[in-house]
């Protein structure tokens, strides 16, 4: 994937559901990982020519694992010319300092969360953009489908009340396969996952299972995200009628 159709399909997302409004000051969560990075080059080429005028920071929180470099991840919001927060945390110290925490992705994802959601605050943003493609939504509806009984995906667009924050999600219409495409193609410099969970999460069990599917029956993986999208989801905002022909 080249620039171009990352900034279309971004820019499709963010007109179908008016993710950005003028004057927004946008965080962007980096977590060092292709997809996060992905989404900084989307936010930061769309800054410059979108016709709602937006502000960026880009925040990422150390959990305090050991080597955690983040240096080229610096450089490149330099390059991009986003301003770059870090934020450091003993995360990872209290995750894995009781081994018997039953579930220390759900633990780890709140801690982190709250560090993030504090610091945007604190930078005075009314938004953040979260990283999210095309298969987190689906892989998020089959893991709710199987443990959970109910037929959901996240939202393109989240009010959190308590914070007066929204969430939005860019790349909903980016599939993980183009992510990966476009991190080879502008060599993004990916920061690898310290975690010694990951890789074995209920998220990756569903990942296998909707690539199995998908290799079973092709083209299965892009019928359930239209299933999402027609779906009727509670919480999910309209989407908005314009002139989707020239974003197809």
């Amino acid at each position: 994937m080249d620039l171009q159709r990352l900034l279309s399909l971004t820019r499709k997302a963010m007109d179908d559901y008016q993710m950005i409004q003028e004057g927004d000051k946008i965080a962007v969560g980096i977590s060092g990982g292709k997809d996060s990075l992905t989404l900084l080059y989307a936010m930061a080429n769309l800054r410059r020519f979108y016709p709602k005028k937006f502000s960026l920071i880009a925040i990422t929180v150390d959990l305090g694992y050991e080597g955690f470099d983040l240096t080229p991840v610096k450089l490149l919001c330099e390059h991009l010319q986003v301003e770059y927060h870090i934020v450091s945390t003993e995360i990872a110290k209290i995750i894995f300092s009781d081994k018997n925490e039953a579930s220390p992705c759900s633990l780890c994802a709140k801690l982190r969360k709250g560090a993030l959601n504090q610091k945007i605050k604190e930078l005075g943003c009314n938004k953040v953009a979260y990283a999210h493609h095309m298969d987190d939504m689906i892989e998020t509806m089959v893991l709710s489908m199987i443990f959970e009984g109910r037929f959901y995906s996240f939202s393109p667009v989240t009010f959190l009340d308590r914070m007066e924050l929204a969430v939005i999600r860019p790349m909903m219409y980016v599939s993980e396969a183009e992510v990966k495409g476009f991190r080879n193609k502008y060599n993004l410099p990916v920061v690898e996952n310290p975690c010694p969970v990951d890789g074995v999460t209920k998220r990756q069990y569903a990942k296998d299972l909707v690539r199995q599917i998908n290799l079973d029956h092709p083209g299965a993986k892009k019928r359930m995200f239209t299933a999402i999208l027609d779906g009727n989801i509670p919480g999910w905002p309209e989407k908005t009628e314009h002139e989707r022909k020239g974003h197809q």
